[in-house]
Formats: C-alpha cells, sequence, structure tokens
C-alpha cells in the first residue's frame, strides 16, 4: 500500500512545525557501509545509492538505549533522503518525531517525552508529513519468501533507496540499504543497525562489531515484519 498517513484534515498545525538546528556531541559517521565486501565473491550486488548519516543510541545524548531503535532508523532514513532531495535540513530528534505523531493525531499528548517506541507505521507518516513522499509498506508474514525478496530485489534495482524494517517476533528495528544474491542463489541483506551504545570510532569499528552487516535472509528471526520503501528516485 502506499500513502496510507492518518488524514488530519487541516494540517497548518503541522506546516508550522519547525525543525531545530542540532550541535551533535560529536560527528556523526557517514556512510559506514562503504569499505564493507559483498558477502561473497561473484553474484549480484545491489546497493543504496546516495549517502546517509548512521544514528544510533544515544548519538544526540538522548539516552535511548532499549526503546528508541524506530527513531534512530527513521533519523538515517531522512538522512538519505535529505541528500538525495538536496535539501539541507536538519534531522529531527526523537522528541521532535513524537511531536509530529502528536500533531498528526496519531499519538495522545502523553506520547511526546515518553519511551515509547515507534514502529514502521509511524516511520512511514513522519516521512510522509516532512517530505510528502511515496512510500510502499510491505508486509511479509515470511521475509524469505520469494515474492517478497523479488520485491525487494527490484526496489534497489529501480530506486537503489533506504528501507526501514521492523518485526512482530523481531522487534528491533533495522534499516535495509542493501541485497546481494550469491552464485549460490542465497539472498542477503545489507544491514544498519542503530542499537550500538557508545562513540563509534570509525565505520570498521560497526562492521567488526556487526552493527553494519551483510545478514543471510535464512538466518534473520521468524518473524512476521514491515517494510518501508521510500520511493524517491
Amino acid at each position: 500500500m502506499e500513502n496510507c498517513a492518518p488524514d488530519v484534515g487541516d494540517n497548518s498545525s503541522l506546516a508550522s512545525l519547525k525543525i531545530a538546528p542540532k550541535d551533535y556531541k560529536y560527528p556523526l559517521l557517514e556512510d559506514p557501509h562503504i569499505p564493507l565486501a559483498p558477502p561473497t565473491e561473484g553474484g549480484d550486488t545491489l546497493l543504496i545509492r546516495g549517502g546517509f548519516t548512521y544514528f544510533h543510541y544515544g548519538c544526540d545524548g538522548h539516552q535511548d538505549a532499549g526503546w528508541g531503535c524506530g527513531y534512530r532508523t527513521l533519523q538515517s532514513a531522512l538522512s538519505w533522503i535529505h541528500r538525495r532531495l538536496g535539501k539541507d535540513e536538519h534531522v529531527p530528534s526523537i522528541r521532535e518525531i513524537q511531536r509530529i505523531l502528536v500533531t498528526l493525531g496519531d499519538k495522545k499528548a502523553q506520547f511526546e517525552g515518553s519511551r515509547d517506541w515507534i514502529g514502521t507505521l509511524e516511520e512511514f507518516y513522519v516521512i510522509d508529513v516532512l517530505h510528502q513522499l511515496n512510500c510502499k509498506i510491505l508486509h511479509a508474514r515470511e521475509l524469505g519468501s520469494p515474492e517478497i525478496l523479488e520485491q525487494i530485489r527490484s526496489y534497489f534495482d529501480k530506486f537503489q533507496g533506504f528501507i526501514a524494517m521492523g518485526g512482530l517476533s523481531d522487534a528491533s528495528s533495522k534499516g535495509i540499504i542493501g541485497y546481494h544474491r550469491s552464485a549460490e542463489d542465497r539472498i542477503y541483506l545489507l544491514v544498519v543497525d542503530p542499537h550500538f551504545v557508545g562513540v563509534p570510532s570509525s565505520p570498521q569499528q560497526l562492521i567488526q562489531r556487526g552493527y553494519i552487516s551483510w545478514r543471510a535472509v535464512d538466518e534473520f528471526p521468524a518473524s512476521t515484519y514491515n517494510l518501508c520503501l521510500i520511493l524517491q528516485q
């Protein structure tokens, strides 16, 4: 499905929302996937086009370990959108994302300032409000089903974009920024995991610790997943 954000009618209050400038305590890493080689020799690899900033637990001083992974995946996705659109815009903070969802009518007022997590649909709502971009939501009962894998492959072939993904049993939000089919027809997805805590020293550190990694689809936990495919050319 596409464009499934709530209908808020008069959106003047949304138009008045301002995203404040940010001053991070340390430079956030850009494009940490670049040093990572494909998972197998040979085969076909499709990667994200354009760059993104890696957002993770606590990267802006907001201590969200244990509940904020959906916000961090969304922030990474928004950084990619800004670059693709050529916009010099600030990525919203967790509090600003919460305020957008409250103003949109998706959440009650007490949601702002809470430690409540968000999922793939909320991530889409924020993208829609800020950038009016079409997104396709895939509901995957089995991530490894041929139909779902073909839609992911087709997405990277056409859009080379950023997928936000979350699951039911596997509730850990993550970004998907690449697709690889080995010569033996095993499928891998390039995962951006926002659960890192601390100050990452380099992309190599994230890769060595598995926060940026190629993961075989058959190694993902058995879970229902929702995927938000951002349809930005």
